[in-house]
């Protein structure tokens, strides 16, 4: 009877009409009309290939629509880097000797489209501390003779005004000067003076003659991608190392590639820096800016921070009272730090062998550095010299090698006002123990880790101080 009477009360209780009668569930038909579903937007995943510098490889399933930048971001977080946003992705032509770094919001799958089947081309992973060097100090890249204003502009514009120059759709500086070109179907080359406009690149075929009816266009860049070339005069037989080309999209092979060449770096640097402000704009500038904004969306997070996780989790702590204690002062952590590392060095020195004698401090000097990422061991100096341009030749790049020359000795080699110049390290005896000197024993270092560490605090006897240092990193 409880039971009758309360179903009587429920029945009682007024029907509400349903506003969504298409929603109503029926024996008949499932809950949700498929027509209702919102469509899945899948997004096609590819499987690439990244190469790094000792040539280990990484294979990535990543959605069609991934940028460059995106997958460098990518491979960060995958082997712990720590992001200075200068992660690049490097594309190599094998079979042509070129290459060039993929600009930040490039769709890989469209870098990737325009390889020939046969050919191993490859993607490579590495830094690139030159990449947006040109927003930061425009002196270097944009000598005054290269470079010459419109005439209603006032003759005298800062560097800084150069760039906003490049960056406006109304005004562009003009970039002229003489490039070697090669001639289309045949292995000579002609010095020819060329001219850098918003419409594109022309060349004088009268002097230096700036003349209309005397300019004739050599190429624009919408439908064509700018190389470097990596091999020097080997293969196209260039007069000059410092070489680039042009090569359009579905290229049909190396006949179609329109090849330039400079006569010094400085004269390269400044007119492909110029070329890709004029083909990319304002969209460099986003690139430089907001380095994590990427068209697909691949990144977890907007803005991620400089350090790795696991550094995040790390504090600086003395242990040297009866409790230990946080030091918060970042001064403070530093000379703990270098107190520490030499503490360890000398530790080291007076480990005691298996014979029971101590350790001697030149075996130790000798040995020490050779863990170290900047230490390339036996490499040539050309070898050197294109790791480091590889690496952007921004001042302070270095690495420090194994002298061909002499094998007792060691070779800084450093970029400097876009210029790498090879330094030699003479180890010194002095009482039986062993030093190593850059400027003839007036400055001595215990090993080469205390040499660097010197020279990364102070300039001393060379340009510039050390800033970033060349590493073959594995993947």
């Amino acid at each position: 009877n409880r039971r009758k009477k309360k179903d009587d009360n429920i029945l009682e209780i007024p029907s509400i009409p349903n506003p969504f009668p298409e929603l109503c569930c029926s024996p008949f038909t499932s809950v949700l009309s498929a027509s209702l579903l919102p469509k899945a937007t899948s997004r096609k995943k590819q499987v690439i290939k990244v190469y790094s510098e000792d040539d280990t490889s990484r294979a990535l399933e990543v959605p069609s629509d991934i940028t460059a930048r995106d997958v460098c971001q990518l491979l960060i977080l995958k082997n712990h880097y720590i992001d200075d946003h200068s992660w690049t992705l490097f594309e190599q032509l094998t079979q042509t000797g070129l290459g060039r770094a993929v600009e930040d919001h490039e769709l890989v799958m469209e870098v990737q489209s325009n390889w020939v089947t046969e050919e191993e081309n490859k993607l490579y992973f590495r830094k690139n501390y030159a990449k947006y060097e040109f927003f930061k100090n425009p002196l270097s890249f944009f000598p005054d003779h290269m470079i010459s204003f419109p005439s209603e502009t006032d003759a005298a514009v800062s560097h800084s005004g150069v760039l906003q120059m490049f960056l406006s759709s109304s005004t562009y500086p003009e970039i002229h000067g003489f490039l070697h070109a090669k001639e289309q179907g045949k292995k000579s080359w002609k010095k020819l003076y060329f001219l850098l406009r918003r419409s594109g690149l022309y060349f004088s075929t009268k002097g230096t003659s700036k003349e209309p009816r005397h300019l004739q266009f050599f190429c624009e860049f919408s439908n064509s991608d700018m190389y470097m070339s990596l091999t020097g005069k080997k293969i196209s037989g260039a007069p000059t190392n410092y070489g680039f080309c042009f090569k359009p999209n579905k290229s049909g092979g190396t006949r179609d590639l329109k090849q330039l060449c400079a006569d010094d770096e400085q004269s390269r640097t400044c007119w492909m820096t110029a070329i890709r402000l004029l083909k990319y704009g304002m969209q460099l500038y986003q690139n430089y800016m907001q380095p994590y904004q990427g068209r697909s969306g691949c990144s977890p997070l907007n803005v991620t921070p400089m350090r790795s996780i696991s550094e995040n989790s790390l504090v600086a702590m003395d242990f040297s009272g009866h409790k230990s204690r946080v030091i918060e002062n970042p001064t403070e952590a530093l000379s703990v730090a270098v107190e520490e590392g030499l503490a360890w060095r000398r530790r080291g020195c007076l480990r005691l062998n298996s014979h029971g004698s101590p350790i001697a401090m030149s075996n130790m000097g000798m040995s020490i550095h050779r863990s170290q990422s900047w230490f390339h061991h036996k490499i040539s100096r050309e070898e050197a010299q294109r790791l480091i341009l590889q690496h952007g030749l921004v001042d302070g790049v270095f690495l420090v090698r194994d002298s061909q020359s002499n094998p007792k000795t060691f070779v800084l080699s450093l970029s400097h006002g876009l210029k790498i110049k090879h330094f030699q390290i003479v180890p010194l005896e002095d009482d039986g123990k062993l030093f190593y000197t850059l400027d003839d024993g007036h400055t001595r270092f215990t090993d080469l880790i205390q040499l660097v560490e010197f020279y990364q605090l102070n300039k001393g006897v060379l340009p510039c101080k050390l800033k970033h240092y060349c590493a073959r990193i594995a993947l």
